[in-house]
C-alpha cells in the first residue's frame, strides 16, 4: 500500500496545482542541513509552513516558538500529546505514532516535515512524505532528546535559540537536585498501566532520563536500558515494577494490540488506571503501595516521548510531588 501511495501521490498532487517538493519557504531562499541519517536536505531558510509527524519534533519545534501547520497525536491521544495542548492550541492532526494521513499532510501545503525514527520507520514512508516536501529526518527512537532537538533547531535555522533551550533546561535541573537531596537513598519505579497490566518505563525514555538527570536512582530491574517504548511486566511478576517510590501513568485505553483504543492520558486517566490496578493480587504487598507513595502522573508527560519541553515539565513535575 505505501508503494502504491508513493507512485501515486505526485500525481494526486499535481492534479491538485500543489508542488510536492518545493524547499522554498516564503522568501525564496533556501539552506542545506544534513540530517541524522547523513542525508543532505534542500529546506527553506526560514520555513513558515511546519509538520511534524512526531512527538519529538512537535515539542521540539514548540520549545523553539515555532507553531506547527499540522502535528500528529499523541501516542494513545486523539489530539496533540496532551502535556503540550496548551501550547499547541488547534494544531490540525494529521494521523498518529503508527498511521500518518499522507493526503492531510499534502493539504496543508507544507514548506518542511520534520520527523524520527519514534514515528517513522519504513524507508517507504520516508520516500512518500519527500514527495510531498522536503523532510527531515532528526533522531532515531531512543536517541539522545539533546542531539535530536539540536538537529531540530537547525533545520528550522534556530540553532543559537536552541542551545538556549538545553542551558535553561540544565540550569532548572541544577536548581531541582539541591531539591531532592533528602532522596538520595530511594529507588523511584516508573509504570505505565494499560489494558489491565503493567509495563516498565526504562533508562532510554524520557522519563528515565529526567531522573538520571536529577541523579534519582531507578530499582534494579528498572535500572537499565530497553529495546522498546516500554517492557511489560506480568501480572505474576508483578514486583518487578516496586520501589521506594512509583510514578504512575497511563495513555488511556490504548494498549499494544490496540493502540487507537481511545481513553484519557491525564491525571484523571491515572486515577482511573489506579483504582483498576488496587483490584490486582498482589497489589497491596507492593512498597510504594505500602507506604502511600504511588505518584499519579501524566501519562502523556511521564509515559511517552518528547523533546525539551517534556524534559522541563518532568524535572518540575518531580519537585511538585517530591520537594
Amino acid at each position: 500500500m505505501a508503494l502504491v501511495l508513493l507512485l501515486l501521490l505526485p500525481f494526486a498532487l499535481s492534479a491538485c496545482g500543489e508542488s510536492s517538493t518545493s524547499a522554498a519557504g516564503s522568501d525564496g531562499a533556501t539552506r542545506t542541513v544534513t540530517d541524522v541519517e547523513g542525508t543532505a536536505v534542500t529546506v527553506p531558510a526560514h520555513p513558515t509552513r511546519v509538520v511534524t509527524v512526531s512527538e519529538p519534533t512537535i515539542d521540539g519545534a514548540l520549545a523553539l516558538g515555532v507553531t506547527p501547520v499540522g502535528a500528529i497525536a499523541g501516542r494513545g491521544q486523539s489530539g496533540v500529546p496532551n502535556y503540550l495542548a496548551d501550547l499547541a492550541g488547534d494544531v490540525p492532526v494529521v494521523g498518529s505514532v503508527s498511521a500518518l494521513d499522507y493526503e492531510a499532510i499534502a493539504k496543508l501545503k507544507p514548506d518542511l516535515i520534520l520527523v524520527d525514527g519514534t514515528s517513522v520507520n519504513s524507508d517507504d514512508v520516508l520516500k512518500i512524505l519527500r514527495n510531498i516536501a522536503p523532510t527531515f529526518y532528526a533522531g532515531y527512537a531512543g536517541g539522545d532528546w539533546r542531539e535530536e532537538f539540536g538537529r531540530v533547531a537547525d533545520a528550522l535555522n534556530l540553532a543559537d535559540k536552541g542551545k538556549k533551550v538545553v542551558a535553561d533546561y540544565d540550569t532548572q535541573v541544577a536548581a531541582a537536585k539541591k531539591k531532592l537531596t533528602t532522596y538520595a537513598d530511594d529507588t523511584f519505579s516508573i509504570v505505565r498501566w494499560q489494558g489491565g497490566s503493567a509495563s516498565v518505563i526504562l533508562k532510554e525514555l524520557l522519563a528515565g532520563q529526567a531522573l538520571t538527570d536529577l541523579g534519582l536512582k531507578r530499582p534494579a530491574s528498572q535500572d537499565k536500558r530497553g529495546r522498546g517504548h516500554s517492557e511489560p511486566v506480568s501480572l505474576e511478576n508483578l514486583g518487578q515494577i516496586d520501589g521506594d517510590y512509583m510514578f504512575f501513568g497511563t495513555l488511556g485505553g490504548s494498549s499494544e494490540g490496540n493502540p487507537d483504543a481511545g481513553g484519557s492520558s491525564d491525571l484523571k486517566g491515572a486515577e482511573k488506571a489506579l483504582a483498576e490496578a488496587r483490584e490486582v493480587p498482589g497489589w497491596d504487598q507492593l512498597t510504594a503501595v505500602k507506604e502511600k507513595h504511588v505518584i499519579p502522573v501524566d501519562g502523556s508527560l511521564w509515559t511517552s516521548t518528547g523533546g525539551p519541553l517534556l524534559m522541563s515539565r518532568l524535572v518540575a513535575s518531580v519537585v511538585k510531588a517530591l520537594a
